[in-house]
Order: structure tokens, then sequence, then C-alpha cells
């Protein structure tokens, strides 16, 4: 590929385009009318696979994107007086555009720091004490994301800590999970054993970063939690009038495992990136490689010099990390190809 012409591969995996199984349900789906608002079979058809995939009767409800996802979760658990108790560098920090508070109408995020991307309870310990009395937000829910926003997994043990917290101070647990297939593939796990059996009230299932084009399930593992869920779906302008075309790649996903093998396939290539990075480039990996993100430290020359040879990627917490995405689409070319170019320019 030419200089100059955009390799995306690495940006994000938001980049990628829509699997082929995913694309034949939406096909499907165009081929014929079908009622609206999600009385057609394809949006049926997906919530009784959800339920069958997490082993439970659950409650689940479609949103266009995930910070639609976060923040109506978030706004069904917590009041205005309210707090929500997340990673200091999570995604409802760094990257909701302040939409949590707003769909909560005042909900306050209290930050809690913790290597790797993870809550570290005992400082989640130390802020809930600070909550005293009603001068305070009251804490109402804690929010971790599965994987973190630095590419790491928590484990079910983890989580289950996590949970025990929550319920000693009154919490709801939610989950962002925008990435939960590549946490589920690097665990080789059931689905339930990392969400509602650990504790996890709600769970913000992501489909577009594993294969789809739009679209997220907001699933309630309580389901007197999701109690007029659907007019706060409706409210905030997210109720799908052609729900099928949401619904059906959902379905493409979730016949036949194809969700967990393009996450598996993500991670793999975050692997097989990491190892050629620092194998033969000389590349520091900054974060364990638990799924299919890769942080690396270069300078700035080096940075500068890959962009201009077409590779788009985001500088990422410190000033010399930058994150490199691995999708269902990367291709071994694509690593090999970057990693030529770094030692191009290192040696």
């Amino acid at each position: 590929m030419d200089s100059g012409t955009g390799r995306y591969e690495f940006a994000s995996d938001n980049t990628a385009g829509i699997c082929p199984e995913a694309w034949a349900a939406l096909e499907e789906a165009n081929i014929n009318e079908a009622p609206s608002y999600g009385e057609d079979c394809w949006t049926a058809r997906v919530c009784d696979r959800v339920r069958e995939l997490f082993e439970t009767d659950c409650d689940v409800y479609f949103v266009f994107n995930g910070t639609a996802a976060n923040a109506l979760a978030l706004a069904q658990l917590c009041q205005s007086f309210h707090s929500v108790m997340c990673h200091e560098y999570s995604h409802l920090q760094t990257d909701e555009c302040g939409a949590p508070e707003f769909f909560t109408k005042g909900s306050k995020l209290l930050l809690i720091s913790g290597a790797n991307g993870k809550i570290d309870i005992a400082r989640a310990e130390a802020v809930v004490g600070r909550q005293t009395d009603l001068h305070s937000h009251k804490p109402g829910a804690i929010s971790i994301a599965q994987t973190t926003e630095f590419g790491t997994v928590y484990t079910r043990n983890e989580i289950a800590a996590i949970a025990r917290f929550a319920d000693a101070h009154n919490l709801f647990l939610h989950m962002d999970g925008a990435r939960f297939a590549n946490a589920v593939a690097s665990l080789d796990c059931a689905p339930k054993t990392i969400t509602w059996e650990v504790g996890v009230d709600v769970l913000c299932f992501g489909g577009t970063k594993n294969g789809t084009a739009a679209g997220e399930l907001v699933i309630f593992f309580q389901k007197k939690l999701s109690q007029e869920f659907d007019y706060r779906v409706k409210q905030a302008g997210q109720l799908g009038s052609k729900m099928r075309f949401l619904a059906a790649p959902w379905l493409g996903l979730l016949t036949d495992d194809v969700w967990l093998r393009n996450a598996q396939h993500a991670n793999r290539t975050a692997r097989h990136l990491a190892d050629r990075l620092r194998n033969e480039a000389d590349i520091e990996i900054v974060f364990p490689v638990d799924a299919n993100a890769v942080f690396a430290r270069m300078n700035g020359q080096l940075a500068g010099y890959l962009q201009s040879r077409g590779w788009h990627f985001y500088k990422f917490v410190g000033p010399d990390i930058y994150r490199l995405m691995c999708s269902w689409s990367t291709t071994d070319k694509s690593i090999s190809d970057f990693t030529a170019d770094i030692i191009t320019i290192n040696h």
C-alpha cells in the first residue's frame, strides 16, 4: 500500500467491517417486510438466544450504541443524587462526553485508581468511606469494564470480589461489556460465570466491535431492575423502528458461536502483534495483552513515521504510549507490514 493511503487496521476494532455472518443475516432480514419496533421474529430470536447463552431468564433491550447502553443502564440503576464508582481511566470517565451524568440527571462519577485499568477495592473502600452523609452523593452503583480500557481482563475471582464489595455497600454492579466477547474468549469460560453467577446486575454487551454495524444489548439479570426501561429507551431516542436491522446481525453473531470465534481471532492476532513488536522490533509492551489491545511505547519520531506511512492508531495514557487494536478481520500481513515499517526506521 502506498505511503499516505489510510491503513486503519490498528486504529480501532470499530474500523473493521461487518463480519460475513452478520452481513448475511442482515441481507436475509431485508428480503421481506416485518413488524416494527421490536415485534419482529429476529428480535425475538436474539433475545431467546441471549437467554440460552447466559443460561438464565434475563431481560434484553437493544440500543444503537455503547454510550447509550452504558448511560441508560446506569440511569435505570441510579437516582440523580447517587454516584457511580468507576476506574479513573474507564470509558465512562474518558469517552462518554458526560452521557452517564446527563441521563442520570446528575449522578456523579467517583473515580477509583488501580493497576492495569482495574478497580482497586481497597481504594474503592476509601472513597466510599468519604461519602458519609447527605451532603455527599450517595454511592449507588459500581461499574467495571470487561475488557478494561487498557485491554486487560477481570478474572471471575476479581469480579466476585467487586460484587462482594458492592453487596456490602448496597451498590448495583454494572458491567461495560463493549468487548465482553474478547473477555470470554480470553478466559475461555461460560458467559454466566463472569456475569450473573458472580453478582453482575446489568451487562452492556457490545456487538459493534465484534462484527456488527450498530446495535448493543442491555441485559438485566434481575428483571425487577428493568421495570419501564422500555420507556427510558424510547425517551432517549434509542428505540429502533426497524428493529430487525439491529437484531439480525446479532443473530448472525450468536449463531454457531461466530461471536466467540471473532473474538478469539482478534485476541490471537493481538498476541501475535505484541510478540513480533517485542521480539523483532524491540518495542516495549506496556500492559498485559489479555484480549485484543496492544499498548506499545514508541517515541514521537517513530509514531510520526508510521503515521506518514498511512498507519492509523491513537496515543493513550502517557506521552509515548500508543494503543493498537486488533479485530475479527486483522490479518497476519497487516502485522508483518507494520512490524517491517518499525524495523525500517529503527535500523
